[in-house]
């Protein structure tokens, strides 16, 4: 199994700044994209941004220009920098990896299954 830990949530007023993070831990052979999802009540989980493992970004069109999605390879941690808030981005948000998990076998560290987790998610409110 993949966990992921998200940190960073809180209250803004609007025009704020806030960054969340999120730290994947476990047995990780190799993660691929990493993203943020949000949610609020009533409505599909929606994508916010995500990342390939080569550092592509992916951005929702809502954001773009407000938000910056980055990754830090080395510890599986992946951070999602929002400027510029507004009202309409308070929601739930959630990590999402997917990738494949590894095992020791034979002596070797090697690929046994993909997975794709989900963090438990963190609440962003922006105070208009």
């Amino acid at each position: 199994q993949v966990q992921l830990v998200e940190s960073g949530g809180g209250l803004v007023q609007a025009g704020g700044s806030l960054t969340l993070s999120c730290a994947a831990s476990g047995y990780i052979f190799r993660i691929n994209t990493m993203g943020w999802y949000r949610q609020v009540p009533g409505k599909q989980r929606e994508l916010v941004a995500a990342i390939t493992s080569g550092g592509t970004p992916n951005y929702a069109d809502s954001v773009k220009g407000r938000f910056t999605i980055s990754r830090y390879n080395a510890n599986n941690t992946v951070y999602l920098q929002m400027n510029s808030l507004k009202a309409e981005d308070t929601a739930v948000y959630y990590c999402n990896a997917d990738g494949t998990i590894g095992m020791y076998s034979g002596g070797r560290y090697s690929p046994r299954k993909d997975f794709t987790s989900w963090g438990q998610g963190t609440q962003v409110t922006v105070s208009s």
